[in-house]
Parts: C-alpha cells; sequence; structure tokens
C-alpha cells in the first residue's frame, strides 16, 4: 500500500495518496463517481489549463496576484500541457454537474506544481488552489470555455483530414470522368451517369459540410472565461475577462472574444450543440458514401462488382479467399456512434436550469469524441480505401448498355413507341439496346455514338 497524506477541508480530513498530485476535493470525487468508468478526456483538461494559464497572467497584469506566483502557475501549466502529468486527471466523465470536480482537480495539481517550484511539498497549500490558481474564475464558466477551447484545437484537425478526404475524391472523380454506368434510384436502372461523376458528388457532399463544421466552430470563439458564477463578473474588475482573452490569443494564435452576453454564454449551450449537429451531419454523409461504396464493390461474382476496394484483410474466418470491405464497415460503426454522441450532447444541452447547464462534463466528453472518431475515421476512408479504389470499366460499360434507363435516352431521338418495341425485344433475345439500334442502323454510328456520351453531362 502506498503512503499517504492527511488533508483536510470543510468537510473534513481525508488521506491522500502521498506521490498524487491532486488533492482531498480530487480524492473525494474518485469515491464518489464511476459511472461511466473512463476519466475526461484529457483534451478538455488541457483546455481548461490552458484558460488557467491565461487567468494567472491576467491576474499578475492586475496586480491580483503575486507575479512569483503566477509565473509558477504558468509553469505548472507547461507542465500538463506537455502531457507528462496526464495519470492525475482520474475523475469519470459523469461527475459533478458542471464540472467542478474536474476544475478543481485541475486547480489542485496546478497548486501542487507550482508550490514544488516555489520550495512548497504537495499539500501544504503555499499555491492555494482556490485562492491563487482558481482566482477570479468559476467553474461554470471555466469548464464550458473549456469545452470551446478544445473543441476548436481538435477541429482544425478534423477540418485537415477531412480536406484531404475531399481532395481525394477529387482525384478519383477526374480518373474516371469517362467511366459512364448505370445510375440508380430506388436501387433500380436509371439514367446514365459516369463514375466520375458519383465521386464528384460525394466530394460536394463532404465540401458542403467541411463549411458547416467551419462555420459552427466560428461561435465556439466567443467565450465566457472571466463571467464567474453566472456571468455576471463578480469579485473580477471591469476588464479581466478582456485581459485573459489577450493572453489566451497570444498564447494560441486563436482569435477568442469577449461573450457579447456574459449570463446568456452561461446559461445556454446551443453553440455546443450547433457544432455537434455539424459534425452529426459529416457522419450522415460519410454513412451514405462508404454504403455506396460498399454497394458498387459488392461481388465479386453476384454483385455489381463496378469498382474494387483495396484488401485490407482477408474477411472471413470459414470461407478463403472472401475480402470484405472493413474499412468501409468501421466507418459504418464510427459515424453511428457520432449520431448517437449528438442525441447525448443535444440533450444536454436542452437541460439547463435559470442560471446554469449542469450537464457540461456529458456534452464536453462526447463532444471532443465525436471529434477525433471523425479525424481518425476521415483519414483512414482516404488513405486506406479511397486512394486505392479502381474501376472495373467492362463491368460499367456493360451496365451503361444494359440499363433501363437507357431508353429515356432513345425516346427523344426514336420515339416512344419505337423505343418500347426495343425494350421488349431486348428483354426477349437478351441483347442490349446499344447492340439492337447498331443492328438495326436505326441510328448513324457516329450520331449513336454522341448520343451516348452526351446522356452523362458534361464529364469535366
Amino acid at each position: 500500500m502506498s503512503a499517504m497524506r492527511t488533508e483536510q477541508d470543510s468537510l473534513g480530513k481525508l488521506d491522500v495518496p502521498d506521490d498524487a498530485l491532486y488533492g482531498i476535493h480530487t480524492a473525494r470525487s474518485i469515491a464518489n463517481f464511476d459511472s461511466a468508468g473512463e476519466p475526461l478526456p484529457i483534451e478538455l483538461i488541457y483546455g481548461m489549463v490552458t484558460l488557467k494559464q491565461a487567468c494567472a497572467a491576467a491576474n499578475a497584469e492586475l496586480g491580483l496576484l503575486p507575479v512569483e506566483k503566477a509565473v509558477a502557475i504558468a509553469d505548472a501549466c507547461g507542465d500538463v500541457l506537455s502531457g507528462k502529468v496526464d495519470d492525475h486527471f482520474p475523475i469519470d466523465v459523469f461527475q459533478a454537474g458542471s464540472g467542478t470536480s474536474s476544475n478543481m482537480n485541475v486547480n489542485e495539481v496546478l497548486a501542487n506544481l507550482a508550490g514544488k517550484e516555489l520550495g512548497g511539498s504537495l499539500g501544504d497549500r503555499t499555491v492555494h488552489p482556490n485562492d491563487d490558481v482558481n482566482r477570479g474564475q468559476s467553474t461554470n464558466n471555466i469548464f464550458p470555455s473549456a469545452i470551446r477551447v478544445a473543441a476548436v484545437e481538435l477541429c482544425g484537425g478534423l477540418l485537415q483530414t477531412l480536406e484531404g478526404l475531399f481532395q481525394r475524391l477529387e482525384k478519383k472523380a477526374d480518373e474516371f470522368s469517362t467511366v459512364r454506368k448505370s445510375g440508380r434510384t430506388h436501387l433500380q436502372d436509371a439514367v446514365p451517369v459516369t463514375l466520375g461523376q458519383e465521386f464528384a458528388a460525394w466530394a460536394q457532399a463532404l465540401c458542403k459540410a467541411e463549411k458547416r463544421i467551419a462555420f459552427a466552430c466560428m461561435n465556439l470563439l466567443e467565450l465566457g472565461v472571466g463571467g464567474n458564477a453566472i456571468g455576471t463578473g463578480v469579485n473580477t474588475p471591469a476588464d479581466f475577462r478582456e485581459k485573459i482573452i489577450s493572453a489566451l490569443n497570444q498564447a494560441t494564435g486563436q482569435e477568442y472574444r469577449v461573450a457579447d452576453n456574459g449570463i446568456e454564454i452561461t446559461q445556454f449551450l446551443t453553440d455546443l450543440d450547433a457544432f455537434s449537429g455539424a459534425l452529426k451531419m459529416l457522419a450522415l454523409d460519410l454513412n451514405k458514401i462508404v454504403n455506396d461504396l460498399r454497394l458498387l464493390s459488392s461481388g465479386p461474382n453476384t454483385g455489381l462488382g463496378e469498382i474494387n476496394l483495396p484488401p485490407v484483410e482477408p474477411g472471413s474466418s470459414i470461407m478463403p479467399g472472401k475480402i470484405n470491405p472493413s474499412i468501409c464497415e468501421a466507418a459504418n460503426m464510427a459515424c453511428m456512434q457520432v449520431i448517437g454522441n449528438d442525441a447525448a450532447v443535444s440533450a444536454a444541452c436542452g437541460a439547463g436550469q435559470l442560471e446554469l447547464n449542469t450537464h457540461m462534463p456529458v456534452i464536453g466528453a462526447n463532444l471532443v469524441k465525436s471529434l477525433k472518431i471523425l479525424t481518425k475515421t476521415c483519414a483512414a476512408l482516404n488513405e486506406k480505401c479511397v486512394a486505392g479504389i479502381t474501376a472495373n470499366a467492362e463491368v460499367c460499360q456493360s451496365n451503361f448498355e444494359r440499363s433501363a434507363g437507357l431508353p429515356t435516352i432513345l425516346n427523344p431521338v426514336l420515339g416512344y413507341d419505337q423505343v418500347a418495341v426495343l425494350v421488349k425485344e431486348s428483354l426477349r433475345s437478351g441483347k442490349t439496346l446499344a447492340e439492337l439500334v447498331r443492328e438495326k442502323e436505326l441510328l448513324p454510328e457516329n450520331e449513336f455514338n454522341a448520343l451516348l456520351a452526351s446522356s452523362t453531362g458534361p464529364t469535366d
């Protein structure tokens, strides 16, 4: 059993592991909360620490905190952000509603690290977690601001990988621009399309998703930090919030801004829900794209077989040689998880009461998870799936010529009645409409080829 130290708070005394950087509040939270079985995502911890570093700078500039303490706190923040002490943030996702448990966990770790730098010992409060580290702050503005900071940081990575997938689909659209095939609606033959046009449509969908996410992220740059318990800024100087934001922007290179209404941004978390909704819409689009890829690659002998997905692993433990669309299937499940995460975020964002929403930890945890899931999913689809897709041009051409949608293209030239006769003969003889038109010399070859070429519209 490890050595223990005894700490005291308003509820009494409690033993804390002697080597723990956290203190008594964290120890109580560890004992109280374990429903999720996983700690709050470290990105949210880093978001709080980034804010506290800016708060320490603002407090020092305003003369509210001795410079040596502010420097020690800033150094402690740097240690945490380096990832050196991640194990000292163990509190469960499902914790005290506004995130007080994790805010105090951060305060205690930073206080102990800063105190050690100033010559103190763990738990002696040379630097006080509340009076010094948390000066001018409340969980009610630190935690939701931390969600926004974490989301903004992670969003940059998502947009970068999403852009990569978009560009890869555009390259494939160009590569397959002359591969004509049958379009399908209701899973039935429809008018002709090119394989390139299908890929271009998927790329455009992701372009729209990228814009939606970027727009929603812009609203996350508005922060309530410094507003304290309900957003009125009680116990802080008038320019405290502006100085926090200035220090934060200098440290992060972002363009955060003070909330237009500190009370509103404390009560309403709709900006976070809108951002989660944009992530969900990306998940919906990705889910549709990978479903299409699975359908188009189905086979190899009894499915559509119009494209080939790169094999990544054997597909069956019992059927030798079987290859499954595994990357697409993994993406399906990832998208489903993001959709579920959004449902939790929406429920929590709408569950605030009066001056506060007390469900912030579950909002932050699910947003972070969705961002990380989508970033990895887009990267995997790009590198392990789309990059290696090839076209079965002969299958596409055969389906193009046999498509029940081809009569629609012939109708304006040959007339409804004559095309209807050709369709019946095609079904009876097994010959394609293209074969019958050529065999019966119903159109000059150059005109027929031009008609087929124009059936899918421009290919560039």
